[in-house]
């Protein structure tokens, strides 16, 4: 193979495999006595893997002691290393692919578009007018732009907690404490409340640890204002701790 065969075959450019080469990532094979290179399937497989790495956001310089370490490797099991990597990208893509569809044939939403899995507990979410209940719905839309499976299983999880038409008389008073002082002696008792009204289901998916202090947590507390604040916060610590209390059981 030439160059311009072996980068169309591997889907890189012929520019980056003579970069390859003058970094020494890419060992430049013999020249022909026509002064052409002549590569080998080895040296496609060395590409392809290079490309594979470099795809997962490894530096050049990582690949290169990644590459050291698959020295003496057989052809075959690189070459099954690399089947494996790319049906796991088709996987991937299949998933997405399902997931677009779905949102494709969704009805449109205010929210934006939703997974299948927002969208169905929002459906069963009874109509209102309550802001907390609006903040509510856009943290969900917030996770479910993360795309993760936990965030799908919460979203199952809470359908029963979204039906339970008590949950509105909870936000109706958390819409009261808007502009309360952090010390209101409503906070504690309905922090208690809302603690309480999370069904099991939720707490086994649930992720470990303090929700208050991971990325969205922060950014969650950040969205209240002083009182409701610090209803959330209680809320989640409150989670966190019968977390604890299930996996000691």
């Amino acid at each position: 193979m030439r160059i311009g065969e072996i980068a169309a075959l591997v889907g890189v450019t012929s520019r980056t495999v003579r970069h390859y080469h003058h970094i020494g990532l890419l060992p430049e094979p013999a020249r022909q006595a026509n002064g052409y290179r002549s590569y080998t399937v080895r040296d496609a497989v060395l590409l392809a893997r290079i490309r594979r790495l470099t795809e997962i956001g490894l530096s050049l310089d990582e690949v290169r002691d990644v590459l050291a370490d698959d020295a003496g490797r057989e052809l075959a099991e690189v070459l099954g290393e690399l089947d494996a990597d790319l049906a796991r990208q088709e996987r991937e893509i299949h998933g997405r692919r399902q997931v677009l569809a779905a949102l494709l044939a969704a009805p449109p939403s205010s929210d934006g578009p939703l997974s299948p899995a927002l969208a169905a507990l929002l459906e069963h979410a009874p109509a209102t007018g309550s802001p907390a209940a609006a903040k509510d719905r856009e943290h969900l839309a917030l996770l479910d732009a993360a795309g993760d499976e936990a965030g799908a299983a919460v979203f199952a999880a809470l359908r029963p907690l979204a039906e339970d038409p008590a949950v509105l008389g909870l936000y109706e008073r958390l819409d009261e404490l808007e502009e309360a002082r952090v010390d209101d002696p409503r906070i504690a008792p309905l922090a208690a409340e809302l603690v309480a009204a999370v069904p099991d289901e939720v707490l086994a998916v649930l992720p470990a640890g303090e929700p208050s202090a991971t990325g969205f947590g922060r950014v969650l507390l950040d969205d209240y204002p002083p009182a409701q604040r610090e209803v959330v916060r209680r809320v989640m610590e409150g989670l966190a701790g019968r977390v604890r209390g299930r996996e000691g059981a």
